[in-house]
């Protein structure tokens, strides 16, 4: 597998899954910062286009290496935007990799920057979340309300608001 980058794992456990229908063992040597715990989003694009993207806004697998794996089949089968991805379309894709900080609440939109912060917004169980330093979200405007959009809060709506950085792989 060469040196292990989030980027490859999520790359190689798609390929195993397509495959061998099961998900990839998590490898025995984890370089850093596969062993840690956090919220990961892993992103396909093909020909710079959006072809599949989930996450963990939280980290729900004993290490960021499993995380990686266990979202990569996701976004690569399960993303409800999208067909699931076939194996001849692999060698086209384009893989990022976030990995998300501990989320913080704020008490104002004044301390977002849609290019450095995510954002999750919380009204009651409804919960949206939006990634830092997205191709044309520029302003904080832009961010909240598809944050909203996706939780199914209204504009008019107070919302709880948490910020969080991420360290994005390629």
């Amino acid at each position: 597998m060469g040196a292990l980058t989030p980027t490859l794992l999520a790359r190689e456990s798609l390929t195993y899954y397509l495959k061998q229908g099961a998900f990839l063992a998590k490898p025995a040597e984890l370089p850093e910062p596969l062993p840690g715990r956090a919220g990961v989003f892993v992103s396909f694009k093909k020909n710079g286009e959006l072809r599949g993207c989930i996450g963990t806004f939280a980290p729900t697998q004993p290490t960021i290496a499993e995380e990686i794996i266990r979202n990569a089949v996701s976004a690569g089968t399960e993303d409800p935007r999208f067909w699931p991805i076939e194996l001849d379309e692999l060698p086209d894709l384009e893989v990022s990799v976030d990995v998300l900080g501990a989320p913080e609440q704020i008490d104002s939109v004044n301390e977002l920057d849609p290019k450095k912060y995510g954002v999750i917004v919380r009204k009651g169980r409804r919960s949206g979340l939006l990634l830092p330093d997205l191709e044309g979200v520029d302003t904080i405007d832009e961010q909240l309300s598809i944050a909203m959009q996706k939780a199914g809060i209204r504009p008019e709506e107070e919302v709880d608001l948490y910020r969080f950085t991420v360290t994005r792989y390629k």
